[in-house]
């Protein structure tokens, strides 16, 4: 649950949001993630903010970028 964490008391839309969460979803289902408790979906989750951060808006995209980053 890293990313929602994160994301708790965020200043994201819930449009910013719902995106960084469904790029995340995709980020744990293709590095084949199911434990939740695992580190690497806290890094996941840092790295899907980061990407977000930088403007890009596309979640297919935020997602290649932050699994080809991992």
């Amino acid at each position: 649950m890293a990313i929602y964490r994160l994301l708790q008391n965020s200043a994201f839309g819930p449009e910013e949001i719902d995106r960084m969460t469904t790029a995340y979803e995709e980020a744990l289902r293709v590095l084949g993630l199911t434990d939740r408790a695992d580190p690497m979906t806290e890094i996941l989750a840092k790295k899907i903010v980061e990407i977000a951060q930088t403007g890009e808006r596309d979640p297919a995209r935020i997602c290649a970028n932050a699994v080809a980053a991992i």
